[in-house]
């Protein structure tokens, strides 16, 4: 897919046609190069190219400088279509020194013969030790077939700087848009966008510096590319799944989020404390993740419903409290953007561990609404669906995100606002005579919400047992019943869902070879890998499961129209290929469990818990295993 479809000469310079590039900017910590690559990937969305943009996150808030494990930047994926998923290796890299870059090729995320722009100052520093240590690495760059460019971007930054450290990477920024072949407008128009709150002064530099870049690649590279864009025939918006869900917030008509800092989640807090006073929202940081849940809690039964964003640490803290809510019926959403587990993990890593945990965390039998974003657009539209499900049948909604959807962007359809997102005013009419607090309908288990102050509505509201009228009681009776009733809304939920998508759908006949189901950010990976399964003649689908409880009604019937059934996650499996594994003490991934349980069909699993998004090749590779019998694979990508 990356191979280039056509050359040309433009004098002495050779410029080569692409349907898509990987590119990485990679930095120490706080020079800039995750800014560099966000800027890189709007300004290819303006263009009209297809992206899709993951950060490269250390696991410290500040390792030390120029250290193989700290990499900070970004990687961007650049298509002359629509693009799903973060891609396979690396086909350019422009690096600050030479020890981050060593990361990324212990990774294995470089291509062979990867194009390496490299900063050369560090080649005569005047520490013997660094100056060593870069020649060593650069010439082992060579030997394994890469193509190293020194690239003196502090020596050209001097220039304009006074401090050259500052603004590398807008220069660096300059140089890819002149390789990339982007307009340098548009470059002008995204740095005045991204420093937009800042002196004009200081948008005057950055350009310069862009600027310098760009004139720069002209005037030494002899070769660049191009990557045919189409511009969208609708308006679009550039976005993380963070923030799209934040704009989900606003959409839905919630009117508070409560929550306590927390990595991947808390850039979603961030952009609400800047807008959601705007539309009458109010963004509350309380003193830890308990208060945070009841607080959201205490909102939503005085009739607001409420939001609160958390990740894997903070939501096991928070099962208390949602287990109240349970109990008390009280809408509620919470979102988990998942991260790498368990105890603190890595927190700035992907991972899909938190499934078991949002399904059956909490004491006693707790049934909640568990859903789980596909793609970055999904983050915005899941946040409405699951405010609507709180508020229909007094429930705790939990959304499941992760650490790649928060931080990647992509572009898609700017939202056409729509009022049925919203929730009507709440009836504040007096209670009927006679109605009860819990009145449940003996078929769905629903029951009307009363809220404080209501005439007629009076009743205590308790965490213990309790009856229709919300006394307290211990009876057998009142307890089967009333945990039956807060079942039945899964049921009678379930049955207003429509069965999943196939990806891929023809074999309804019974004949499909493999059918492969994942669920949250492996879709786009999942998808393209069978795609070009698909066009090599394999008869292989997929499905990607958006509820995960209850489930969706037809999936047993679709898979029993497939000899295999697979899943693909990112959350722990034993292989079978270890010595000790066999099929009386296999683990399997979180969603074959499931899938297993309730459907008793024999669903095998692959998974990867290496703390990056699953590889649409590492998927393919895995798919096609399945397919021809050949199933003994290496665990890493």
């Amino acid at each position: 897919m990356n191979a280039p479809e056509t050359a040309s000469k433009a004098g002495n310079k050779t410029i080569t046609t692409l349907k898509e590039h990987i590119i990485e900017i990679i930095s120490d910590s706080g020079e800039g190069a995750q800014r560099c690559g966000q800027s890189l990937g709007s300004i290819a969305a303006r263009m009209g190219n297809g992206i899709w943009t993951t950060e490269i996150i250390p696991a410290e808030i500040r390792p030390p400088a120029r250290s193989v494990a700290g990499a900070s930047g970004n990687r961007i994926r650049i298509g002359s279509g629509y693009v799903t998923n973060g891609g396979d290796q690396t086909d350019l890299v422009v690096a600050f020194n030479e020890q981050v870059l060593l990361g990324r090729v212990r990774a294995r995320e470089l291509k062979p013969g990867c194009i390496i722009f490299l900063e050369s100052l560090w080649r005569k520093h005047p520490d013997l030790n660094v100056s060593m240590a870069y020649i060593e690495a650069h010439d082992r760059l060579l030997a394994a077939g890469h193509r190293v460019i020194e690239f003196p971007m502090e020596q050209e930054c001097q220039l304009l700087n006074a401090d050259p450290k500052r603004g590398k990477n807008m220069f660096a920024l300059g140089m890819l848009c002149y390789l990339y072949s982007f307009e340098l407008q548009m470059a002008r128009d995204q740095i005045a966008l991204t420093f937009g709150k800042k002196a004009q002064s200081t948008i005057d530099a950055n350009v310069k510096l862009l600027e310098a870049g760009h004139q720069w690649g002209e005037a030494n590279l002899d070769f660049s590319f191009c990557i045919p864009a189409t511009p969208a025939a609708r308006p679009q918006i550039v976005t993380n799944g963070n923030t799209a869900l934040a704009l989900g917030v606003m959409a839905s008509g919630m009117e508070l989020c409560s929550m306590y800092p927390i990595t991947p989640a808390t850039s979603a807090s961030h952009y609400l404390s800047e807008v959601f006073e705007q539309v009458g929202g109010i963004v509350h940081q309380a003193e830890d993740e308990i208060a945070a849940c009841a607080f959201a809690i205490g909102a939503s039964y005085a009739s607001k419903c409420t939001v609160t964003i958390t990740s894997g640490p903070g939501y096991s803290l928070k099962q208390e409290a949602i287990g109240l809510a349970v109990m008390a019926e009280i809408p509620l959403v919470v979102v988990n953007v998942q991260r790498g587990g368990p105890s603190t993990g890595q927190p700035t890593k992907v991972e899909q561990g938190d499934l078991m945990c949002a399904i059956f965390g909490s004491h006693g039998d707790a049934p909640k609404v568990v859903m789980a974003a596909a793609t970055i657009e999904d983050c915005f539209y899941s946040i409405i669906t699951a405010r609507k499900i709180a508020e229909a049948f007094n429930m705790v909604v939990v959304v499941l995100t992760d650490a790649s959807l928060s931080s990647s962007q992509q572009p898609f359809n700017r939202p056409q606002f729509n009022e049925s997102w919203l929730a009507p005013p709440f009836d504040q009419s007096p209670v009927p005579e006679g109605a009860r607090a819990y009145d449940w309908d003996a078929t769905s288990g629903l029951a009307r919400r009363f809220v404080p102050g209501q005439p007629g509505g009076m009743h205590t509201v308790t965490g213990l047992a309790h009856d229709r009228d919300s006394h307290v009681a211990y009876d057998p009776d009142i307890n089967q019943e009333s945990l039956r009733a807060r079942s039945l809304k899964l049921a009678a939920l379930q049955k207003t869902l429509t069965a999943p998508e196939v990806f891929g759908d023809e074999f309804g006949d019974g004949s499909g070879d493999l059918l492969v189901v994942g669920w949250g950010s492996t879709k786009g990976g999942i998808e393209e890998a069978v795609e070009s399964l698909r066009a090599e003649g394999k008869k292989v689908s997929s499905i990607h499961l958006r509820f995960l409880q209850p489930m969706q009604p037809g999936i047993k019937e679709i898979m029993q129209r497939f000899k295999k059934v697979m899943t693909i996650e990112t959350n722990w499996s034993d292989s079978p290929d270890e010595e000790i594994i066999d099929e009386s003490n296999r683990r399997y991934s979180s969603l074959a469990t499931l899938l297993r349980s309730r459907c008793l069909i024999d669903v095998d699993c692959w998974s990867e818990v290496r703390g990056q998004p699953i590889k649409p090749s590492t998927i393919r590779r895995i798919v096609l295993a399945k397919l021809t019998g050949k199933e003994s694979a290496p665990l890493s990508s």
